[in-house]
């Protein structure tokens, strides 16, 4: 809307690659380098000291989503790439994955010289966010409440997580989960004869609602058979038997 043209760039199992940047000649870069959606990478320290070296050499904005970093499990939350450079990376975070969704709010950590745009692109979008909203999180957050409810759901979603990669294991051994390591999600590679839409139209009439990997490719032609699978709102037997009945509904998508 705002007249820009995205230009794709492939990511792997750690993240978007800035050696390919410099080809693009993109004027900015959005990456969740904590855990990159859908397929869960992490970028490693020596693409991050390649993303910010390419930053400050160009002169480009590197947009940081820091969605969910908050959830990891298998060591301490990754830190953002903002502190390392915070005239050139712009941060980005929302309460959806840790609270709720229906709070609609978020944060943005902006470089000095972008503030004034952004404030006035705040104001011409929606006139600002509702302000007793703000104060109400803003109290939850300095209190220490909302530490403690990160720690208590953390356990909660790790148990989640073990359910459904357990699950996974036991129905449908064939696949490959991925970005196990953090999130509320699994990226699942289906084997290469399963037709992921009609797994996904499958599932669905027998009760289970997962999502095709492809949505989220830029060239959906181009992505490998793959589904994505969100275990935060559901309970471990409900995880269990859901993925067993997608197990019963890969031979149909063959």
């Amino acid at each position: 809307m705002a007249g820009l043209e995205p230009v794709p760039v492939a990511v792997d199992v750690h993240g978007l690659d800035p050696s390919v940047l410099p080809e693009t000649q993109v004027a900015g870069a959005l990456v969740a380098p904590a855990h990159s959606y859908p397929t869960g990478g992490t970028l490693d320290a020596d693409r991050r000291q390649a993303l910010i070296a390419w930053a400050r050499r160009t002169g480009a904005v590197v947009i940081e989503d820091d969605y969910d970093a908050e959830f990891r499990y298998d060591h301490h939350p990754v830190g953002a790439i903002q502190g390392l450079a915070p005239d050139h990376v712009a941060y980005i975070g929302c309460a959806s994955k840790t609270v709720t969704p229906a709070l609609r709010l978020g944060w943005l950590a902006a470089p000095p010289g972008l503030v004034d745009e952004v404030e006035q692109e705040k104001l011409c979008d929606d006139m600002g966010s509702p302000l007793i909203d703000q104060l109400a999180f803003a109290r939850f957050v300095e209190s220490g409440d909302f530490a403690r409810h990160l720690r208590r759901v953390r356990p909660i979603y790790r148990r989640r997580r073990d359910a459904a990669i357990g699950a996974l294991a036991t129905h449908l051994p064939e696949v490959r989960p991925r970005g196990e390591a953090a999130g509320i999600h699994l990226h699942v590679m289906l084997p290469g004869d399963v037709d992921e839409l009609e797994l996904a139209a499958a599932a669905y009439t027998r009760g289970v609602l997962v999502e095709d990997g492809a949505w989220h490719w830029a060239r959906p032609q181009d992505a490998p058979p793959s589904i994505v699978l969100g275990y935060g709102a559901t309970p471990e037997p409900a995880i269990r038997r859901g993925i067993a009945i997608l197990g019963e509904a890969v031979d149909s998508a063959r």
